[in-house]
């Protein structure tokens, strides 16, 4: 049983860390293109082995500790990351049946251990004992607090049509149509919101370098700061799955006469959505730390949750059957 269990967790990572690493060279490779310059060419063919270049540069490169850091504070901030941002993956299904746990609070597990990220990077801004890190921490948890609630309220809006926190239940509800197109501008919401949880560009405030150098993770280096690296990029594709499972179907096929298998018709609308997160990148600048949070508090909470009660009288005026067919 055990070694079953250890066997299903090794597939699910061993690709998982393949697809951060890749993430890290289509992302350059993207924001070249889109600069109009060629983006890394030069370790292996068209830069294909650079992530292994830059793994193997950041695991052997000097560990420096600051002065007075708090030593067990500083090294868990970046294990706890990663594995808080690996353990979410426990309850995503890519396929009819094809899940590790299949939780009937998936939804709610996947949030709540969002939510617990925060305190990761609480950590190492204040165990890095250095201003920039802390006020980088200090704008993270802001930051990534006030927009989970709207990504919840968000998420209340897809639970209600579906009438599940079952994450397979939810895409098995949008046979009929995806909840993309009843529920467009929450759709909208939930990407931007996330570029904001996840602190990318144009709302990565607390990695401001004109004013904070690096934020939360200045004081890491090697080992450490990769740890932060791949936990941030294991972030945004469970993001993009996430979406992708809430409003898009998940593995359900775009074109049934396609012989496409159904992981594979989810890893094509992931990397679809994982695209938008490098185009914005590639195209709005970042903007200031008042608009970010005058952004949430003054649009996007009231509209969240107006959405919620929009939602739930259209489907309690039509017994639930406009959106959930």
């Amino acid at each position: 049983m055990w070694s079953e269990l250890i066997l299903k967790i090794i597939i699910i990572l061993v690709p998982l860390i393949i697809s951060i690493a890749y993430l890290t060279l289509g992302e350059r490779k993207g924001l070249g293109y889109i600069q109009r310059r060629r983006g890394p060419n030069i370790v292996g063919l068209y830069g294909l082995l650079q992530p292994i270049a830059d793994g193997v540069k950041l695991f052997f490169k000097e560990t420096i500790i600051p002065n007075h850091a708090n030593i067990f504070m500083y090294f868990l901030a970046p294990i706890l990351s990663l594995l808080l941002a690996l353990i979410a993956w426990g309850v995503i299904p890519y396929g009819p049946g094809i899940v590790l746990s299949d939780l009937t609070l998936g939804l709610l597990y996947i949030f709540a251990i969002s939510s617990i990220s925060v305190y990761a990077i609480l950590i190492s801004g204040w165990a890095s004992n250095s201003k920039y890190a802390f006020d980088g921490a200090i704008r993270a948890a802001a930051q990534m607090i006030s927009y989970e609630v709207a990504v919840g309220l968000i998420l209340i809006t897809v639970i209600l049509c579906a009438g599940s926190f079952n994450l397979t239940k939810i895409v098995l509800a949008q046979k009929a149509i995806y909840y993309l197109i009843p529920l467009f501008p929450i759709g909208i919401m939930y990407f931007i919101s996330v570029l904001a949880e996840t602190n990318r560009a144009p709302f990565d405030l607390t990695e401001g370098e004109s004013e904070l150098v690096s934020g939360f993770n200045v004081e890491y280096s090697s080992i450490s700061f990769a740890l932060f690296f791949l936990a941030e990029y294991a972030h945004i594709i469970l993001m993009s799955t996430l979406g992708a499972l809430l409003f898009v179907g998940g593995w359900l096929p775009l074109l049934m006469f396609l012989p496409i298998p159904h992981g594979a018709w989810l890893s094509i609308k992931v990397v679809v959505i994982v695209f938008f997160f490098i185009w914005v990148r590639a195209t709005f600048p970042r903007i200031r730390y008042d608009q970010l949070m005058g952004l949430l508090w003054k649009s996007y909470l009231p509209l969240s949750l107006s959405a919620v009660i929009f939602v739930s009288v259209i489907l309690i005026g039509f017994n639930g059957y406009l959106f959930c067919f």
